[in-house]
């Protein structure tokens, strides 16, 4: 599996963005995909994941209610759709493929992508 993000940008506080990310490779049935965010000088912070197969999702705590995860099977894509964005969001987010189920754990992801900066100004 190889995947690609993006979709980061500049965006003012309050405002949104809906991150992409784009899976190629064998079949993402047995993964969990995963977004995590690293600011400068920290470590990869685990953002939200979704079973790719039955679809079920979690949040970080600083997350919830704000940022949504979802994924279409057709397009083998994950999209993170971020609204409510605080200057404490700036970040690299990167996606992940884990074949253990609902990890939150960094060290458990094998697969990632590039990551793609989002900026948010207050």
């Amino acid at each position: 599996v190889q995947l690609q993000a993006s979709g980061g940008g500049l965006v003012q506080a309050g405002g949104s963005l809906r991150l992409s990310c784009s899976a190629s490779g064998r079949t993402l049935f047995s993964y969990t995909l995963g977004w995590f965010r690293q600011a400068p000088g920290k470590e990869h912070e685990f953002v939200a994941a979704i079973r790719w197969s039955g679809g079920r999702t979690d949040y970080a705590d600083s997350v919830k209610g704000r940022f949504t995860i979802s994924r279409d099977s057709a397009k083998s894509t994950v999209y993170l759709q971020m609204a409510g964005l605080k200057p404490e969001d700036t970040a690299a987010y990167y996606c992940a493929a884990s074949r253990i189920d609902y990890t939150k754990r960094a060290s458990e992801y094998d697969i990632w992508g590039r990551g793609t900066q989002v900026t948010v100004s207050s």
